[in-house]
């Protein structure tokens, strides 16, 4: 009997999301991989960046799709105002384990469903985490295992750096990307998963 339900689009590329979404026994219909800008804007802070980029990704997303319900997220390391890079080098990568050495932060996920009838639905969720104080060797350790690459802060919570978080308050999948329990309410709301 075929799904009556409209097909499920994760517009992310990232292999954490899929696996995330996996603990929910969903595997979406198709994944597209966005390619938009994620050049903060000047004075932008980390929430409105997060929504920002989850919404561009969802309409690029649904553009391609339009039939289906699409699934975007967005998730954001900041620290104050400061809205630190998805590390691309390792210098890039050590400055933000320096900064978060021995401090708080904030780690925000937008996540967005794009329904085929042009509503947007969104939930935005902060997790506040909190590193030890970091040694010159750890940090060195941690680089050389390239995890940081491509992440946000310079970190992966669900490798290595984990054992370097003494204190996290909120959701640990919204670190990790999604945030299961807001996704889970979003497709619940719309009916496609059920309670």
């Amino acid at each position: 009997m075929p799904d009556p339900r409209p097909p499920l689009v994760l517009a992310s590329a990232s292999p954490r999301r899929l696996d995330l979404l996996a603990r929910l026994g969903i595997a979406p219909d198709r994944v597209i991989a966005t390619d938009i800008d994620e050049t903060p804007f000047r004075g932008e802070v980390p929430r409105p960046h997060a929504a920002r980029l989850a919404l561009a990704k969802a309409e690029a997303a649904a553009a391609e799709a339009p039939a289906a319900i699409v699934l975007a997220a967005d998730t954001v390391v900041g620290v104050g105002r400061r809205i630190l890079p998805k590390a691309t080098t390792a210098d890039e990568a050590r400055a933000c384990l320096d900064l978060l050495s021995g401090r708080r932060h904030r780690v925000t996920t937008a996540v967005i469903l794009a329904l085929p009838d042009g509503r947007r639905l969104r939930r935005v969720v902060e997790s506040a985490v909190t590193f030890q104080r970091l040694t010159g060797q750890q940090v060195a350790d941690y680089l050389a295992g390239g995890e940081w690459q491509g992440k946000a802060g310079g970190y992966a919570i669900q490798g290595r750096a984990e054992a370097f978080i003494r204190f996290l308050s909120g959701s640990h999948s919204n670190v990790v990307g999604l945030p299961l329990f807001e996704t889970a309410q979003l497709l619940r709301g719309i009916g496609w998963l059920t309670p």
